[in-house]
């Protein structure tokens, strides 16, 4: 059976989308880079509390520090932000490439930047600022061409004893709690505020789904697009029901995403400002992470978290600065592109198309030029997008007793970009690949979970691929995983497991023991944190490689691998946590 995907409960969007949907979707698919922005009165402590600095991301600091609602409504007193100046914000979002902008109308604390007649706890009646928000982003968004969007807490909310999230505070537990009347009173009544008080509005990004039944959540989506059916709903929205996923904050699939995904991501560690936190990306990482999520077909949301006095911090700004920059040369490979013909990424970037053209986006300048395997098309023509009247040498080879394709492309010795360089390729038609995993010039393979025949034997058991693109609930050691792929240079191999989490921020789990074979030839082993994956993408979901040992293949052509777990862990979370097979040649 084809690899089969679990509707996450609290970040999927629905697996089978209407021609009413793809075209509700495809501005949000042309855009591909947009700006987050997490601000309110969280941005006055900025990470400190009577003194202390409190662990955590800073908007959650009346969670994390447990501070009752009494002490926290006065912060709203203090809001005052002068140098706030709706222009420049959407001004440096339209420099950086971005298309639209998310911002948090109502975080998890309950208060409202903008004016709400549903509560007076909002920027217009509770502050000495006084001016609304969201009204002078709308005008700034409508004269700069961006699309103006908004963040909403329609689960948590900690200013209120019928929503969920507080438990320190006197109110009552949450199976008592008059959820529907919170909905009715509070969520619906701000939506509809939102949706008719500011025009048109791209998409409501709905957060941390907590006691909202799978009724509920659909009917709320079905209210956003009542007030304006071109909105889109986030998957955050709760089981599945979103117009498109949210996967993770700063989760990055190891391969292509099925579906249309979007990752919310971090320039340092914190989404709203925190005063401590220092631990800023550089460009280069930025970019090589929007150059890997297009890569992958997944939309890259880039928070900015202002000061209490309404500025972005210098370090966000000059990265976005830089982005845009690079933008300005290379976002024809960005825009409205269509994710990379492979299920799998490579060692030196990623890959993007449109139309018949396809865009390497190199991460890693090769030093020998770059080989490419398994492309069907013949090249019309290759060249920088950076110097496109230079055209670049190609050859082209194929075995046709192995149905293999080799495509030799020359470099100059250094790439025209510090951060990602992209090589165009003009094609002869859209782009044709070999579907199957390929040995690649190195002589490795690599296996992703999402590439995976998942094998249950048993009526009832459940193994599933998450879509951060790990393996879900695999707990049945009868439940097993093969993969069919091509070998050109047959030899020895090093088997390496890769195995991840499905908690953000979590710690990985082993404890399960793993048979991989090939033909006649196997390996088995503890999962152990031999090797931990480095970069940005496991920074957020750790990863660890175990070296189960060595294996033969002897001959080319297509082999199958199967994995088997002899023994399983079951307190971990999921399972066994798969994301990849590697074999690596010896």
């Amino acid at each position: 059976m084809a690899a089969r995907r679990v509707r996450d409960r609290n970040a999927g969007g629905r697996l089978h989308l209407t021609p009413e949907d793809e075209a509700r979707l495809a501005w949000w698919r042309e855009a591909r880079f947009g700006m987050f922005i997490h601000w309110g009165l969280y941005a006055i402590p900025a990470g400190k509390w009577k003194g202390e600095d409190i662990p955590g991301i800073g908007e959650w600091i009346m969670h994390a520090a447990r501070i009752p609602v009494v002490e926290y409504e006065p912060l709203a007193a203090r809001f005052n932000p002068t140098r706030f100046d709706a222009g420049a914000w959407v001004g440096l979002a339209k420099k950086a490439g971005m298309k639209y902008l998310v911002i948090t109308s109502k975080h998890h604390d309950g208060f409202a930047i903008y004016d709400s007649a549903v509560s007076d706890y909002d920027v217009v009646d509770a502050t000495p600022f006084g001016r609304d928000v969201l009204a002078e982003l709308a005008e700034a968004c409508r004269k700069a061409g961006i699309r103006l969007c908004f963040y909403h807490s329609q689960d948590q909310d900690w200013h209120e004893p019928n929503a969920s999230g507080n438990d320190w505070d006197d109110f009552p537990p949450p199976a008592k709690r008059d959820f529907e009347g919170y909905l009715r009173e509070k969520v619906k009544p701000q939506l509809t505020e939102l949706l008719t008080q500011y025009g048109p509005i791209g998409l409501i990004w709905f957060d941390t789904p907590m006691l909202i039944t799978e009724a509920q959540s659909e009917d709320l989506r079905r209210f956003v697009h009542e007030l304006q059916p071109d909105c889109l709903v986030s998957g955050r929205i709760g089981h599945g029901v979103g117009d498109y996923g949210s996967l993770g904050d700063n989760q990055i699939p190891p391969g292509r995403a099925v579906g249309a995904w979007e990752t919310p991501a971090t320039m340092n560690d914190t989404w709203g400002f925190k005063t401590e936190d220092h631990n800023w990306k550089s460009t280069t990482t930025l970019l090589h992470l929007l150059a890997d999520l297009a890569g992958k077909g997944i939309n890259y949301l880039l928070n900015v978290g202002p000061t209490a006095e309404g500025e972005i911090p210098r370090p966000s700004v000059e990265r976005l600065e830089a982005i845009g920059r690079w933008m300005e040369v290379n976002g024809e490979a960005i825009y409205g592109t269509s994710p990379s013909p492979y299920a799998y990424a490579f060692d030196w970037g990623g890959i993007t198309q449109k139309g018949s053209t396809l865009y390497l986006l190199l991460t890693h300048w090769p030093d020998a030029g770059l080989t490419l395997h398994g492309l069907r098309n013949k090249v019309k023509s290759a060249y920088l997008l950076a110097a496109p009247d230079i055209t670049l040498e190609v050859s082209q080879t194929r075995n046709d007793d192995l149905d293999h394709d080799v495509l030799e492309l020359e470099l100059p010795p250094n790439g025209p970009d510090e951060h990602v360089s992209v090589v165009a390729l003009e094609l002869d038609g859209p782009a044709s690949v070999d579907a199957a995993p390929l040995q690649q010039p190195d002589g490795s393979i690599e296996l992703l979970a999402g590439m995976a025949d998942l094998h249950v034997p048993k009526r009832g058991s459940r193994i599933e691929v998450h879509p951060g693109g790990v393996i879900a609930n695999w707990y049945n050691k009868a439940n097993w995983m093969s993969w069919k792929f091509k070998v050109v240079e047959p030899g020895k191999f090093d088997v390496k497991v890769v195995t991840g989490t499905l908690r953000h921020y979590g710690v990985w789990e082993g404890g399960h023991r793993i048979r991989v074979s090939v033909g006649g030839s196997s390996v088995s082993g503890a999962t152990a944190a031999d090797e931990q994956t480095g970069g940005a993408r496991a920074s957020y979901f750790p990863e660890h490689v175990t070296n189960l040992g060595r294996i033969t293949i002897d001959s080319v052509g297509m082999h199958e691998l199967k994995v088997r777990a002899e023994e399983i862990n079951k307190s971990a979370l999921g399972g066994v946590a798969l994301a990849s097979v590697r074999l690596q040649r010896a």
